[in-house]
C-alpha cells in the first residue's frame, strides 16, 4: 500500500493478504509476489549474493526477510528490524490423515499453538499449506471450505452452557466426508486442489497442512469501526510490515532521496506460536545468517558487523489484548488499551516483552512525528502474559527491541477482531522507522 493510503484502504487490503495466507507458507508467498510487483529481488541462500543497493527477500521455509538497503550504505550502517510472525494457532495435519468411522470420513489433526478450541466449532474450514514431493519439489495446496468440527446438540449434553469442555483427541477431530476410510485418501484431494500443476500423491515425500477459516473478513459494527478475521495474530503485523517497506522502497527510489540511512529489514519469522525454536523461527539462525550476509555484501568485517548490530533496533510487532468490557476485572485497572486507540506499546516488568525505558522513548518519539496515538499494555499481576519475538531477537542478536502490536479481542480464535484504524496507524509508524536513524 502506498504511504497515503486510507486507513479504510489498509484494512481492505489486509483482508485481501490475510484470505491469500492461510498458511505461513501462503503468507510468504503472497508477501514474495508482492514484493516482486514492488521491483524487489529474490535471493537463493545456495548461491553467493552481490546485493547493493535496492530491495531484496529470501524465503526460507515459512519465513520471510525482506530489506532495503540504501545506495550510502557501508560496513558499519545500522538495521532498522521490524519482526513479525507468520503461523497462527491452529490445527496441523498428522500421519495417516484420512480416519473415520459410523461412515464418517475424518481428518487427524493436532492442535498446533495454544487456539480457543471452541471458536473452531460448527465453521467451514479448509487444509492448506505446502506439499513436498519425493524429488523435493514443492507445492502450495489450498481446498477451500472442506472440513468442520461438529458440536454435540444441546439436547445430546443439557449442560453445555454450564461449561464446555473439549478433549483435544476425542473432540477435536473434523469431518470432511462421508464414507469408509480404507477407501479414501485426503492426500489425494490435497493433491488435487495444487494450482497450476498435476500432483501425483504417491509422489508425496511429506507435508506441512494446517486448518484455516474459510469465512472472508469483513467491516462491522454502528460506524464500520471494527474489522473480523482469521489470523490477526500475527497476520496483522506482517501485513502493515510489508505495506511499509514496499512504500519505503518505492520513496528511496524516487528524487531527491537520501543515500544514507539505516537498512530497513522486515522480519517475518515461522513458528512462533509454539516457541520459535526452528530453523525459520525467531530461536534459530535465520535473522542472524541474512544479516551477515548483508553485512558480508557491504564488505564489513567482524568488528565492523558488531558496530552495525550496535546501531541497531528491532521492533517486534506481534498483536496485543484490548480491555474486554464483559471481563475487564482480568485486565490491569489503569492501563486498559481500547481499539482504534492506536498500536500498543507492550511492557512486562520481567521482559516476556523486551520493551525497556530507552525503547519506550523511542517508540513514543516515533509515535509523535508520524502523528499517531499508541496506548501501553500491562497484564494484570494475577493473569501472566504471553511473549513474542521480541526477547528472543533481543537475547540472540542483542539488538536494542521494543515490543508493539495491534490491539485485538477474541485473540488465538477462529476468527479475531481489531479496530480498522489500529493497522493503518502501525504501518504508518512502520513506514517512518524504516528511514528512522537510532
Amino acid at each position: 500500500m502506498p504511504s497515503n493510503a486510507s486507513a479504510a484502504d489498509h484494512i481492505q487490503d489486509l483482508g485481501a493478504y490475510v484470505s491469500a495466507s492461510p498458511s505461513s507458507f501462503h503468507a510468504v508467498h503472497e508477501a514474495a509476489r508482492r514484493l516482486d510487483a514492488a521491483g524487489f529481488t529474490v535471493l537463493d541462500e545456495l548461491q553467493p549474493w552481490e546485493a547493493g543497493a535496492g530491495g531484496f527477500y529470501v524465503i526460507r521455509d515459512g519465513a520471510l526477510i525482506a530489506w532495503v538497503t540504501p545506495s550510502g550504505a557501508g560496513p558499519t550502517t545500522g538495521f532498522n528490524i521490524l519482526g513479525a510472525h507468520t503461523d497462527s494457532p491452529s490445527f496441523k495435519l498428522k500421519p495417516k490423515p484420512t480416519t473415520g468411522k459410523f461412515g464418517w470420513l475424518q481428518a487427524g489433526v493436532e492442535v498446533y499453538g495454544g487456539p480457543l478450541l471452541n471458536s473452531w466449532l460448527d465453521r467451514e474450514l479448509q487444509l492448506a499449506g505446502r506439499l513436498v514431493m519425493l524429488d523435493g519439489t514443492e507445492h502450495l495446496t489450498s481446498t477451500g471450505p472442506l472440513l468442520r468440527f461438529p458440536q454435540l446438540a444441546i439436547h445430546l449434553d443439557r449442560a453445555v452452557n454450564d461449561g464446555l469442555t473439549l478433549g483435544k483427541q476425542q473432540h477435536m477431530n473434523p469431518v470432511f466426508g462421508l464414507g469408509d476410510p480404507a477407501g479414501e485418501d485426503l492426500l489425494g484431494l490435497l493433491a488435487e486442489r495444487v494450482s497450476g500443476a498435476t500432483v501425483d500423491p504417491a509422489q508425496i515425500g511429506g507435508y506441512d497442512v494446517v486448518v484455516a477459516d474459510t469465512q472472508a473478513p469483513a467491516v462491522f459494527g454502528a460506524k464500520g469501526e471494527f474489522f473480523a478475521s482469521g489470523r490477526l495474530d500475527n497476520l496483522s503485523s506482517t501485513h502493515a510490515g510489508l505495506a511499509a517497506l514496499i512504500a519505503h522502497a518505492a520513496a528511496s527510489r524516487g528524487a531527491g532521496a537520501p543515500a544514507d540511512g539505516p537498512i530497513a529489514v522486515l522480519a517475518a519469522f515461522d513458528h512462533e506460536e509454539i516457541g520459535s525454536a526452528s530453523r525459520s523461527g525467531a530461536c534459530g539462525p535465520i535473522l542472524e545468517d541474512i544479516l551477515t550476509r548483508m553485512s558480508d555484501s557491504l564488505g564489513a568485517s567482524v568488528s565492523e558487523r558488531r558496530r552495525a548490530l550496535a546501531a541497531s533496533f528491532c521492533v517486534s510487532a506481534d498483536a496485543g489484548h484490548a480491555v474486554h468490557p464483559n471481563y475487564s476485572e482480568r485486565h490491569d485497572p489503569a492501563n486498559r488499551p481500547v481499539l482504534n486507540g492506536g498500536p500498543l506499546l507492550k511492557i512486562n516488568a520481567n521482559q516476556r516483552y523486551a520493551t525497556d525505558a530507552t525503547g519506550a522513548a523511542f517508540w513514543a518519539r516515533l509515535c509523535g512525528d508520524a502523528g499517531v496515538p499508541y496506548q501501553e499494555f500491562v497484564s494484570n499481576n494475577d493473569v501472566p502474559c504471553g511473549s513474542t519475538i521480541g526477547p528472543l531477537t533481543a537475547t540472540r542478536l542483542g539488538i536494542r527491541t521494543v515490543d508493539v502490536g495491534v490491539p485485538l479481542l477474541s485473540m488465538h480464535s477462529a476468527r479475531e477482531l481489531c479496530g480498522v484504524e489500529d493497522p493503518h496507524y502501525l504501518a504508518r509508524v512502520a513506514e517512518l522507522f524504516f528511514r528512522t536513524a537510532v
